[in-house]
């Protein structure tokens, strides 16, 4: 352990403890506890209440995404600097621009390159992010890194304790876990086993039903989506089953299930999603990118990368092969959250005496 003698600065979570951000700072936060009991943590609903919190806070550190602070990214930017002006404030910047947001790309560059000038200093959660920054931010410097902390430090479940009771385990069923909104894979899982129960039926293999579960539900606005997605599932002969926003308890024994985890978000820049899977000893598909290749990387063997144009003989592959989807118990999964913790902690120390 360090010694480092400096209390934390105020940890400020703003908006529903139900949004990913949210829940991240406070598992941060949490761990942060652990370590120092002088961490003081304030949650508010919304940004007029952050102000007020602040007032008395000589230094304060935030997780923020555009989102959660404006109804726009003008707006969010203009609530972030009026922070910044009130308290020294360091940031965990989520969800950094890139070119798949379309029109508002500009428009989000713009104002995450307001919030990195609001903040003293800020972190993002991974290489691929600090990447992204300079691709796309290149004139607000280079972020510190502090990569995504698992809750736990290995494995508790084995294989064997995985396997779901009182479900057809020659059912065909992928898993997908989170918001549903476009990009998240959903579409992707669809078509892909479809195109997996074709190839299992080929080689004589008797598939059961073929099914697409979504452990989640529709992301504020798309509502919509929905409708697109069954329809593409019926079309296939695909169910498309979806469970709707769930209660943790709920959402652990989800993710434990027979059937083939799956993690297909097109434009991820750092996700929980693959934590979620793992945390619990599932091994999920996860479609290779510049971030799962780090991920993959940073905790060996936990992840099944996959190209796009290959997921539909993964999926046939892992109904063959159902051990491919869980993890031994032991497996490592550092950095836990409690090691991202102190890593916050060395960051925030070495700002003090800069």
């Amino acid at each position: 352990m360090s010694r480092v003698t400096e209390a934390p600065p105020l940890q400020l979570l703003v908006g529903p403890p139900d949004h990913g951000v949210v829940g991240y700072a406070a598992d941060v936060a949490a761990a942060l506890y652990e370590l120092d009991e002088r961490t003081t943590t304030v949650a508010v609903p919304a940004i007029d209440d952050a102000l007020a919190a602040v007032a008395d806070a000589p230094r304060t550190h935030l997780h923020v995404t555009d989102r959660l602070f404006g109804a726009s990214p003008e707006e969010a930017a203009d609530n972030l600097e009026q922070i910044g002006v009130r308290t020294a404030l360091t940031l965990t910047v989520h969800d950094l621009p890139q070119t798949s947001d379309g029109a508002m790309f500009s428009r989000r560059t713009a104002a995450y390159t307001r919030f990195f000038a609001a903040a003293r200093a800020v972190t993002v959660n991974s290489e691929h992010e600090q990447r992204l920054t300079a691709e796309f931010l290149p004139q607000v410097g280079v972020p510190h890194v502090i990569p995504l902390g698992a809750r736990v430090d290995r494995v508790r479940t084995g294989r064997r304790e995985l396997e779901a009771e009182g479900t057809d385990a020659r059912d065909l069923r992928v898993l997908i876990a989170g918001y549903i909104y476009p990009g998240k894979g959903h579409a992707n899982a669809i078509r892909a086993v479809a195109d997996a129960a074709e190839i299992l039926s080929a080689r004589g293999e008797r598939v059961g039903e073929i099914v697409v579960r979504a452990i989640g539900g529709p992301s504020a606005g798309h509502g919509g989506d929905l409708a697109l997605l069954r329809a593409e599932a019926e079309r296939r002969r695909v169910r498309f089953e979806v469970t709707g926003l769930l209660e943790e308890e709920c959402f652990v024994r989800q993710l434990v299930q027979a059937g083939i985890p799956l993690a297909a978000h097109e434009h991820v820049s750092a996700s929980r999603s693959m934590l979620d899977w793992v945390e619990v000893g599932r091994r999920p598909l996860v479609v290779s990118s510049r971030y799962a290749q780090e991920m993959a990387a940073l905790r060996p063997g936990t992840l099944a990368l996959y190209d796009p144009e290959d997921l539909p003989r993964r999926v046939a592959e892992a109904w063959l092969r159902p051990e491919l989807t869980s993890l031994a118990s032991g497996t490592g999964l550092s950095p836990s959250l409690v090691d991202v913790a102190e890593r916050y902690r060395l960051w925030w120390a070495g700002l003090v005496h800069r």
